[in-house]
């Protein structure tokens, strides 16, 4: 496991007086059912050409104006890549709400893993997953367990992610177990 950082310029600070207290899984595959990672990285970056891209062609109207990103993306050998430092709010998860509060990139933390609805995710993922959500956990007590939900269950209807390939009962048994991220994987 290792870490990237990245810069997203799809951030601002946070409201005053909304602590994070919520995470908020997502699953990310751009083009449709590639797993590489350039696709997610050029989106959140804001360097996503459509046009560069053939298998992109029929996304391109939904692409070229989202302003999108996540704190963090696991890719599919388990590295770690932040985008957005965890004190600031990225731009993951649009219209939502969670117990009666809405706007939940005010309070929550997104992590993107690259996957899809039809493919299992990675031991690695799952692994860097819960590490990632502990050493989250040990900086901001406010989370629990009962607070790391996935995209569809903030905008149930409108999102499906992570998906029915994301198995969350094994994530927290993996959670419950899990070390920090080493001191040498600082995030910001």
């Amino acid at each position: 496991m290792r870490l990237f950082l990245h810069r997203s310029p799809h951030a601002d600070a946070r409201p005053d007086g909304s602590p994070i207290s919520l995470i908020v899984l997502h699953a990310i595959s751009l083009p449709p059912g590639c797993f590489a990672l350039d696709g997610p990285r050029a989106l959140f970056l804001g360097r996503l050409d459509c046009a560069r891209d053939p298998r992109l062609a029929p996304l391109r109207a939904e692409l070229e104006e989202l302003r999108v990103s996540a704190h963090c993306l696991i890719d599919r050998a388990g590295d770690i890549h932040q985008f957005v430092p965890l004190a600031e709010r990225a731009w993951h998860a649009g219209v939502s709400c969670w117990r009666g509060r809405e706007r939940c990139n005010d309070f929550s933390i997104g992590i993107e893993l690259i996957g899809d609805e039809t493919t299992p995710f990675t031991e690695a993922q799952y692994h860097s997953a819960a590490a990632l959500c502990r050493t989250i956990i040990d900086r901001y007590p406010t989370i629990d367990e009962e607070s790391i939900v996935g995209h569809r269950d903030i905008a149930p209807g409108r999102k499906w992610d992570p998906g029915a390939q994301w198995n969350h009962a094994r994530f927290l048994a993996l959670l419950r177990r899990a070390a920090p991220l080493p001191p040498e994987l600082r995030l910001q």
